[in-house]
């Protein structure tokens, strides 16, 4: 259990780290034409952040149990690929203007990082009392 539980955590290491680059890519790409330096910027920290509260997650519940741990992994897993299929554009309308999800998904994955990991370490405590 813990040799799989160590390559789902590399796995997902692996998958945040990408999943941020190609984030970082796609709205540098969608922001190339706008001229406000700023704007761009703000939109690169907002995009980027559930990845980095991701990791900040995974240093901190590094000791917890396993089932912290593997909820975190799949948490990371699941919102990587609900991000980079966002910010493709593949289920994005067309005309619809691509600020509005970049906007979108990241509060959907801040909202559900507060909710799971919490929800997860309410579970592992009350499972560690019986």
């Amino acid at each position: 259990m813990k040799k799989n539980l160590n390559l789902l955590r590399i796995f997902a290491l692996l998958t945040l780290a990408i999943g941020a680059g190609c984030s970082l890519d796609l709205v540098l790409h969608a922001g190339h034409r706008n001229k406000s330096v700023l704007l761009v910027a703000l939109f690169v920290v907002w995009v980027l952040s559930p990845f980095v509260a991701l990791l900040a997650a995974h240093a901190a519940l590094g000791l917890k149990p396993v089932t912290v741990r593997f909820t975190l992994y799949c948490l990371v897993l699941f919102i990587t690929i609900v991000s980079l299929v966002g910010y493709s554009g593949i289920l994005t309308p067309p005309g619809a203007k691509p600020a509005g999800v970049f906007l979108v998904v990241p509060l959907f994955s801040w909202l559900l990082i507060a909710v799971v990991i919490p929800i997860a370490l309410t579970r592992s405590r009350k499972i560690n009392k019986n």
